[in-house]
């Protein structure tokens, strides 16, 4: 029976160093050889998705954690953070002192002081993930300095966090937007960020499986973060990598091996999808 395979990117398809291992890369372009159709599932936007990660072969994407849907090239699904919101939450961030980036399928928009706020923040990212330390740029090959702030055309706006006040601030004052954190549970969170209401990846599978027509009872879904629970618990097979968090491992039906270890092609094996 084909399945609709749904693969995470950071962590799960590649490594915290943004890492493509071979073994991945194989192990998909057998399952599509061999009937099923494999879409990866991320947060990022579509200007996040480099060419490495579309030269494996993909029948398409979810991505914004669920806002933005895309099979065979074709647009499925868009949902998009107003103008109106947009503005209300660059003003808020400015007057609050808070530096940000835009996320949009035509690229990443950094505020004024960004990269210079943003670099030890993203050095302790990189210190929690075990990775080398890297600067904004190098983390965001294709970030746009400069550009127009003031948008229709965003999935997510994500920010730094002064503190956990910041985020629970940007809860209680954004009750029609989706806010959350990552790079951290809890208080040890770094970022906060702003999405689209009642959005996540299981809607955004939902949506995919009904154009497709297919069921979800033939979905196997894979990821290594908290934001990835949703998929997780909504497809049939959920699998966490050996190098996700505690939560979504208790989450899973099975555990597989790390990234670099080939957990993706040793849980394509297992799931006889190769």
């Amino acid at each position: 029976m084909a399945k609709v395979i749904l693969i995470d990117v950071d962590g799960t398809l590649v490594n915290y160093e943004n890492e493509l291992p071979d073994s991945a890369v194989e192990a998909i372009r057998t399952a599509r050889k061999n009937g099923h159709k494999v879409y990866i599932s991320t947060g990022r936007s579509r200007a996040e998705v480099y060419e490495n990660i579309w030269a494996i072969g993909l029948d398409g994407m979810i991505g914004g954690n669920g806002a933005y849907v895309e099979s065979g090239g074709k647009v499925i699904m868009h949902k998009l953070i107003t103008a109106e919101q947009c503005r209300r939450i660059v003003d808020w961030l400015k007057n609050r002192g808070l530096e940000f980036y835009l996320e949009s399928n035509n690229g990443l928009f950094a505020s004024e002081n960004f990269e210079t706020r943003g670099a030890s923040t993203i050095k302790e990212y990189c210190a929690r993930k075990n990775k080398p330390a890297a600067t904004i740029r190098e983390v965001f090959p294709e970030m746009i300095f400069g550009g127009e702030l003031y948008r229709s055309d965003l999935n997510k706006i994500s920010f730094v966090l002064n503190s956990y006040e910041d985020y629970l601030t940007a809860a209680k004052d954004f009750p029609d937007m989706k806010v959350g954190t990552w790079g951290g549970a809890g208080e040890t969170a770094l970022f906060g960020d702003f999405g689209v209401k009642n959005i996540d990846k299981a809607a955004a599978i939902e949506v995919l499986l009904k154009y497709l027509g297919a069921a979800v009872e033939d979905t196997v879904a894979f990821g290594d973060a908290k934001v990835d629970i949703p998929m997780l618990e909504y497809c049939a097979t959920g699998v966490a990598m050996g190098n996700g968090g505690a939560e979504i491992k208790a989450a899973a039906d099975f555990v597989t091996d790390t990234v670099d270890n080939d957990g993706l092609k040793k849980a394509f094996i297992k799931l006889n999808l190769i």
